[in-house]
């Protein structure tokens, strides 16, 4: 019993640099082309395309709601946020790499706003829970925007202001997703990029709170 409350809580608390896993200095192989949209994981991208990062919950079904939206050019999902240099799956599933799994989506600005990407965002899952999404509980399923510009920035800190309040009005706790500027960016693995589009049936967790979050709050 000890030993299994001991594994909870450290995938419950991120690891100090002392206790994180090594990882490697080479990257992990992936996945050239997007398996729905066709396109270059890793670029090139188009000009005057912008890039977001995103984490709510497995990565899995969050990715899909990004690759279906319109405007989106492509995605990728892969690990962020944490210690361990290219770390693997079944690595980031140990808590003691310190990532979060997040989904990498680059669009055009002229069709979809970041305003846009915030509200599916928000709305996609519940951004109250610390560390866990749903029944998936750990580290890794933290709630996160992780920003590539001062805009980015300060867009995603005033939406979770005002989806803030809706959601105290409407009962719910204090929003817990990490703000940041973007650390670096690990693709995943082959298997999990655009998993959902392979496994039609396989595993999504992501449930909203069913608060709406007002476009007109979120400038960007």
């Amino acid at each position: 019993m000890f030993f299994l409350s001991d594994m909870l809580n450290k995938k419950l608390n991120l690891p100090k640099p002392s206790e994180a896993l090594p990882g490697r200095a080479r990257a992990i192989p992936t996945a050239s082309r997007h398996h729905v949209l066709k396109k270059p994981l890793k670029g090139p991208y188009p000009e005057g395309f912008e890039t977001a990062m995103f984490g709510l919950g497995c990565f899995w079904g969050a990715e899909r709601l990004f690759w279906q939206l319109d405007g989106v050019w492509v995605t990728a999902v892969g690990y962020a946020g944490g210690i361990t240099p290219n770390p693997t799956y079944q690595e980031t599933c140990t808590g003691l790499t310190g990532h979060a799994e997040v989904v990498l989506v680059v669009y055009d600005p002229k069709i979809v706003s970041y305003a846009g990407l915030l509200k599916l965002f928000w709305e996609s899952h519940d951004p109250t829970q610390g560390m866990r999404q749903g029944n998936d509980i750990g580290t890794t399923y933290r709630s996160a925007i992780y920003t590539l510009s001062d805009a980015q920035l300060q867009a995603a800190r005033a939406s979770r202001d005002a989806y803030e309040t809706a959601l105290r009005g409407a009962g719910h706790g204090k929003i817990t997703t990490e703000i940041v500027p973007a650390p670096e960016f690990y693709f995943a693995e082959a298997d999990h990029q655009q998993y959902l589009a392979k496994n039609p049936y396989g595993y999504c967790n992501l449930k909203g709170t069913g608060i709406p979050c007002i476009p007109a709050a979120i400038s960007a």
